[in-house]
């Protein structure tokens, strides 16, 4: 006898639906009692939806879909109507989902349909009504807990929100999350009261007979409405003597892909039926849930990488330098991993002085981390091997000129440049010998809290032209004065120019701190709080790190190393001034660093009392530096100091050449170009005169401080 046949005989009918093309097939017992005539059909699915009420089909079409979820039964109860909406009769419907054959995007769903007697009155036909109320709570509910589930960044955040969940009608009183790792499930989050010992064990084998291990090896949800069905279905997991503070449990997969990676446990005080709605609920939920723990998993993996990455790019331990504090710090980009090419080092030297060092590979990706691994590497070598910073620049030019590969399917290459700063440092001297390659110059801080840039010789970024020179420039560290070395990205990030960037750090750099008795200037601690200033004027308060109204600000990576020589008590005393001092080197072949080295006494004067005193300053300064540079053949040495108390200052300026031909006075006629420097010096400077030395000469002058009315 046929199926078909023996279920006609007890009034049972088979339907069809594939879920592809909607098409609904009926044989001749199913079409009877679905108000057709009796015999096998193919419907559309919309004459299909013709036959039932229209309040129940939306009804089936959530049980069929949380069944699919499932891979479960789907059951419910259907009024069949006729043309003009009257109720025929009331069916029962079972069905399974099964898939297609070959194809991942569909599905049959194939069932039985069965009339039941209408409800004696008074009685209801299934469970609790469903009210209308009932549901725009649920999905009021789902809307929250999917908005807080996204937002949430770390596995701890997402275990958090997902305890505060509070269901409509039915929420649960505690929760486990478990984690699959190889042939073991463990506990990774658990939330709810502990009496009783009525918790999930923490690390079980996948193989255990518990609810936990079967949803995973399932993939299929487990639901114990109540203790004896616990206790029936897993009585290993049971254990008679434990006291339980539960009624129900429901274990569902989390799956993401296709793949389960865990299970959630919901566990309830009170009886809990699941019905579909209910069932419906947790399995949305838990679908949220996976993909929120697979999401801020992924994160915090590249999080680890990336700072991984960078701790080993980085010096492994704060550098120990005599005579002088260092700090330094390094903050990746907002984006992406969160590495880049920006950073620092400090390297040993074999003459027993120190190098520091910081760079900027071009780029925020991966291959620009890469590319600063391998550049720190044989800069370090280089420097190790005791050439002298000049050499070492243009041996890492070299090295990384020859990195350039070809990338992508046509072959195209993609060279990388980076800027550098090389810095040997001979701490008992105090000199600094640098050489720069396209990298912003340093400041420095000098011991009376004023802010000035030293303007370095330098050459191309590295990388660009591999026959590129980088000349030395010596600058001298006074005791008490801190020096900054940075990577762009704390001077332009945030939309900033060169300018105005400096201008932003200048704010924070000069800011007053309380001396140390011991010192009489900044202690360490001082130095880390000012490096954390320097990070924070950039990125802002924290609002400025997440989406809104304000931008980010941390688009760029930024590295910078502070440097503070030591002060001196026999220097610094009580009721002694600090001295502010700059030299400045105009080579014969730049007569344009004339304009840098005005630039540097305007800066060492920003706070002089006559404006008008500090343009004679400047004036005076280009005549004596021209001088040197049209009338002998070296270079001129300009060393500028300010001494004294506010108000009472002075200011000595000395410009050195290594010619022996002293200037003389001249009268020169009106339309003369030159000739009236000495003059110049005589009606502007306070005090000035020429110093033969063994080696050349010095020119000099003095101005003394007094205010607007007074210079008048």
């Amino acid at each position: 006898m046929r199926t078909e046949d023996l279920l006609a005989a007890i009034a049972t009918g088979l339907w069809r639906w594939d879920s592809v093309s909607g098409a609904v097939t009926y044989d001749a017992e199913a079409a009877r009692l679905v108000g057709l005539p009796a015999e096998a059909v193919t419907l559309p699915e919309a004459a299909a939806r013709a036959c039932f009420h229209p309040a129940d089909w939306l009804e089936v079409k959530a049980i069929v879909q949380l069944a699919v979820a499932e891979g479960t039964l789907a059951e419910a109860r259907l009024r069949i109507v006729d043309e003009k909406g009257t109720v025929l009769r009331t069916v029962r419907t079972r069905s399974r989902p099964i898939a297609r054959g070959g194809s991942d995007d569909g599905y049959y769903l194939l069932g039985t349909l069965q009339e039941v007697p209408d409800p004696l009155p008074g009685t209801s036909a299934g469970g609790p009504p469903i009210t209308g109320d009932w549901r725009r709570n649920r999905e009021a509910f789902l809307l929250d807990a999917g908005r807080a589930l996204a937002e949430a960044m770390s596995t701890a955040e997402v275990l958090r929100v997902a305890a505060g969940l509070s269901m409509p009608g039915f929420s649960p009183d505690g929760l486990a999350v478990f984690g699959v790792e190889g042939e073991r499930i463990s506990v990774i989050g658990h939330h709810g009261p502990r009496a009783g010992t009525d918790r999930p064990l923490h690390d079980i084998a996948l193989s255990t007979d518990h609810p936990a291990a079967e949803v995973v090896r399932t993939g299929r949800a487990v639901y114990l409405p109540t203790p004896e069905e616990y206790r029936g279905r897993f009585p290993a997991a049971w254990s008679p003597g434990r006291p339980r503070i539960r009624r129900s449990w429901a274990f569902l997969p989390l799956i993401v892909a296709g793949r389960t990676i865990g299970a959630w446990m919901a566990g309830f005080a009170h009886p809990v039926s699941f019905s579909p709605d209910e069932r419906s609920v947790l399995t949305t939920i838990a679908r949220m849930l996976a993909q929120a723990l697979s999401r801020t998993a992924l994160q915090e993996t590249e999080r680890e990488l990336a700072d991984g990455l960078q701790r080993s790019m980085l010096p492994a331990s704060k550098p120990d330098i005599p005579g002088l504090t260092v700090a330094a710090r390094y903050v990746p980009t907002g984006g992406g991993l969160q590495v880049g090419g920006d950073w620092y080092d400090v390297i040993g030297l074999p003459s027993g002085r120190t190098a520091l060092v910081i760079g900027d590979v071009q780029g925020h990706d991966v291959r620009a981390a890469g590319i600063m691994g391998q550049l720190r590497i044989a800069v370090r070598a280089y420097a190790s091997e005791g050439h002298h910073p000049d050499a070492v620049l243009s041996r890492a030019s070299r090295f990384l000129a020859g990195l350039a590969e070809p990338e992508g399917p046509d072959g195209r290459y993609d060279p990388r440049f980076a800027t550098c700063l090389y810095m040997e440092v001979d701490p008992v001297a105090g000199t600094l010998d640098i050489a720069r390659a396209g990298h912003p110059d340093p400041a420095v801080r000098l011991a009376d809290g004023t802010m000035m840039l030293r303007p370095t010789a330098g050459g191309l970024p590295l990388g660009i032209d591999p026959d590129t020179d980088y000349p030395t420039t010596r600058v001298v560290l006074e005791p008490g004065e801190t020096l900054l070395m940075c990577t762009d990205g704390l001077i332009e990030t945030g939309g900033h120019d060169l300018e105005t960037g400096w201008e932003r750090i200048r704010e924070v750099f000069e800011r007053p701190a309380a001396p140390d008795a011991g010192s009489g200037g900044l202690d360490s601690d001082d130095l880390e709080i000012l490096a954390d200033s320097l990070v924070q004027a950039v990125h802002g308060p924290p609002s400025h790190h997440t989406t809104g109204p304000l931008a980010d600000r941390r688009e760029d990576d930024i590295a910078l190393l502070l440097i503070r020589r030591e002060a001196e008590l026999c220097l610094v005393g009580p009721g002694s001034a600090p001295v502010r001092r700059t030299a400045v080197t105009v080579a014969q072949a730049e007569p344009e660093r004339i304009a840098g080295a005005r630039q540097q006494l305007r800066d060492m004067l920003h706070d002089w009392a006559d404006p008008d005193q500090v343009e004679s300053a400047v004036l005076m300064l280009s005549e004596m530096v021209t001088n040197v540079l049209v009338h002998t053949d070296g270079d001129a040495l300009l060393v500028a100091e300010v001494s004294g108390r506010h108000g009472t200052r002075r200011l000595r300026l000395d410009v050195a050449d290594s010619s022996d031909e002293l200037p003389h006075r001249r009268r020169p006629g009106e339309l003369a170009s030159s000739g009236r420097g000495l003059l110049l010096m005589e009606l502007l400077a306070d005090n000035w005169g020429v110093d033969p030395r063994g080696d050349g000469k010095c020119i000099w002058y003095e101005l003394y401080e007094a205010g607007p009315e007074d210079g008048a």
